[in-house]
């Protein structure tokens, strides 16, 4: 088969330390491809600087000076990581065989691009990079993953099982993914409905090479929750089973106080009176939230706005 054109879109945010390392192994992937005849020569790498707050940009301009490969655009604001990867995405569409995507921080195995290309030979228009173990992460880090995981399934979530943004797409499915216009995005669900033919690479998860996690726990948590809400409406639909539980729990505690009140035999209890609205209120604001969510979203999806702009752009 025909080398590939291969783009690496890399998203950055406060990259500066952790870029040069990262381009560097990148390339060196690359070199090494096109060698071996899986990738062409004019393959490159786009750097999507998210509006970051220190020298990324200055460091893209640099890499590029000494690599023309090396290529990047600039969102004009901070618009969050699945911003910045669909920005690279939708500018590489028209110049590419397939893309692939990775973080800067190189914690996912370069070397697995490789087995993607090679799958993506095969016929695959979808690779999914995939965590072999998660041996590397703290006991608290294993487990709020794997609840993760199991929590989007659980309410209906159609997502790939330990993995993150780690994937190669081929042209088609770029293009299809193009049509998705929602402004809430959360690409880890919207990939697996393009619905093309797909493969699995399992590599080894390792440490940042330079910089600080921009994912916290505060961030994964905001992240599911936008996820789940973005995908399904089943968190509505369990509050609406709840209410009817306690419509039944309801009409159990009125027969109980009915028998006692004809058999005088109650006392005026002030903490199951308290319990019971503290109960019911927490029920009632969490309902509340749940449904603020949704209308969070569809207030943001009607107004239509751009999802980014590109202030600066080295495409040569």
């Amino acid at each position: 088969m025909r080398p590939v054109k291969l783009a690496i879109v890399v998203p950055c945010y406060n990259e500066e330390q952790a870029l040069p390392i990262s381009a560097r192994s990148l390339l060196d992937v690359l070199d090494r491809m096109s060698a071996a005849g899986l990738t062409s020569e004019d393959s490159y790498i786009l750097c999507c600087n998210d509006g970051s707050r220190d020298k990324t940009w200055d460091v893209i301009e640099q890499l590029h000076v000494a690599d023309s490969r090396v290529k990047g655009i600039s969102l004009a604001h901070n618009r969050g990581h699945q911003y910045a990867l669909l920005a690279g995405l939708t500018t590489v569409i028209d110049h590419c065989d397939a893309a692939v995507s990775i973080d800067a921080d190189l914690q996912d195995d370069p070397e697995a691009i490789i087995e993607m290309v090679k799958e993506y030979n095969a016929g695959a228009e979808i690779v999914y990079g995939v965590r072999s173990s998660r041996e590397t992460d703290t006991m608290f880090k294993r487990a709020t993953a794997h609840a993760f995981y199991k929590f989007q399934n659980a309410m209906g979530l159609d997502t790939v099982y330990d993995h993150a943004d780690y994937r190669l797409m081929s042209n088609r499915a770029l293009t299809l993914l193009s049509h998705y216009g929602e402004s809430n995005l959360f690409l880890r669900g919207i990939v697996p409905q393009i619905g093309l033919k797909t493969a699995i690479v399992t590599y080894s998860r390792a440490s940042r090479v330079a910089g600080e996690s921009k994912y916290p726990l505060s961030k994964m948590l905001s992240f599911s929750i936008d996820g789940i809400t973005s995908f399904t409406a089943r968190p509505i639909r369990f509050i609406f089973f709840l209410g009817l539980i306690l419509l039944l729990l309801d009409i159990v505690v009125a027969i109980y106080v009915l028998i006692s009140y004809f058999m005088h035999n109650y006392d005026a209890g002030w903490p199951s009176l308290m319990l019971s609205i503290w109960f019911l209120g927490s029920i009632t604001l969490i309902a509340i939230g749940v449904v603020g969510e949704y209308i969070s979203k569809i207030f943001t999806e009607v107004k239509g706005r751009p999802r980014f702009e590109i202030a600066e752009k080295i495409f040569d």
